[in-house]
């Protein structure tokens, strides 16, 4: 927690650079509530942990997402053509202690109870019955997935609706046709305009990314548009690019093809890192060493300087939200506990790598005391501390 002019300083200095309008965006959706502000500021959390980490436990290390919280959670079609439960953003993913990786999740939790109509008392019992479920699972040493047949509750339902949507149904929602070619739809809240040089540029590039690929002519570029998606990297590059994939047509994709920046959580930490070729090889190695299955077309790409991650569009509506979860305190309990499973399977699954603790290291912390109350009176703690934040926050955007 800072002063006013703090906290606006430290927000600024981390976007600086990006792009105005969909950074005024950003901004714009974090002053909407403290949990909006939570999402968008994860630099702020691991630089105020980094400034107190013995409040904090000691934990093994291991792969993280860099950013858990609620809707950081979702369901996707993988490259195997089935659909999953899983974490699904790894913008800053990076090695790092067991316990700082939960204690951001139980942290968003309590921010955003009152969305979730939850007492103390509820959110309290909310996050035993998480950490309790990440223990179980972590001390059980199997990394395990949830698909449509295990799943339950609002996690089953979001699973349902993704098996049941075709490329060709997500196409024609977020494309028209105009003079006999398919376009995309510029809407102002999935896609913005693009200009003349950036669709050249992102042309060229999937062009000498295509080369490499066995269906070089699926990745023919047809339109591109600016990307408005999640929160905490918007004002980065992003774009949706509709290429040729089969033909026909119904058988074209839509990509997303998003900038990938340095990991926030690696930037206070000491821990030694594997060197990555680039920013968006480090978020596909990591992401595929902790999800069960990889989205269709996951790729790391150069365009340019920068790094870029590729992959199949999917939709911001197939995560779990706050609005999903509200009043239903039962769907709730299930989803939480499907949402600790999910994390200690990831870090079971990519245990043992490049500096990650191997298994026997993760049971063995499963198996201690004390480290759960810890993470609860640490993530209760920072929610003050959040509220405070956001509400000087959104008084420097008037």
């Amino acid at each position: 927690m800072g002063s006013r002019n703090e906290i606006t300083a430290r927000i600024e200095r981390f976007n600086a650079g990006r792009e105005p309008e969909r950074l005024a965006l950003k901004y714009r959706e974090m002053c909407k509530s403290p949990f909006a502000f939570f999402r968008g500021t994860a630099h702020l959390y691991w630089e105020d942990l980094a400034s107190r980490s013995t409040a904090m436990p000691d934990g093994p290390l291991v792969w993280a997402c860099g950013d858990l919280h609620f809707e950081n959670f979702g369901s996707f079609q993988g490259d195997n053509g089935l659909s999953y439960f899983d974490l699904n953003d790894f913008d800053e993913s990076c090695l790092g202690p067991a316990t700082w990786e939960v204690s951001r999740f139980v942290a968003s939790a309590y921010v955003a109870a009152p969305s979730l109509n939850l007492t103390g008392a509820e959110a309290n019992e909310l996050m035993k019955l998480f950490l309790d479920a990440y223990q179980s699972a972590l001390g059980d040493g199997k990394a395990r997935w949830i698909e449509r047949a295990t799943a339950s509750g609002m996690v089953r339902i979001l699973l349902g609706r993704v098996s049941k949507r075709t490329r060709a149904m997500l196409i024609n929602s977020r494309t028209i046709w105009k003079k006999r070619k398919r376009r995309i739809v510029i809407d102002g809240e999935h896609a913005l305009p693009i200009t003349d040089s950036q669709r050249t540029n992102v042309t060229r590039r999937l062009h000498e990314f295509a080369k490499s690929q066995p269906d070089p002519d699926f990745f023919r570029v047809l339109d591109v548009a600016r990307r408005v998606a999640g929160l905490g990297s918007l004002g980065l590059e992003r774009y949706v690019v509709l290429v040729r994939g089969d033909g026909g047509r119904d058988g074209n994709a839509l990509l997303d093809v998003k900038q990938a920046a340095p990991s926030s959580l690696a930037r206070v930490e000491t821990i030694r890192k594997p060197g990555w070729k680039s920013e968006a090889d480090r978020v596909v190695a990591i992401q595929q060493r902790m999800q069960a299955i990889a989205p269709a077309l996951l790729h790391a790409k150069k365009l340019g300087r920068a790094g870029y991650v590729l992959h199949e569009l999917q939709p911001t509506n197939d995560r779990l939200s706050l609005k999903d979860a509200r009043g239903n305190h039962r769907h709730l309990r299930s989803a939480v506990k499907s949402m600790g499973r999910v994390i200690a399977w990831a870090q079971l699954r990519s245990s043992g790598r490049q500096g990650s603790a191997i298994a026997d290291d993760l049971i063995k912390f499963a198996g201690a005391s004390g480290w759960k109350r810890r993470l609860i009176d640490y993530g209760r703690s920072y929610r003050t501390e959040i509220q405070l934040d956001y509400k000087q926050f959104v008084d420097a955007q008037k």
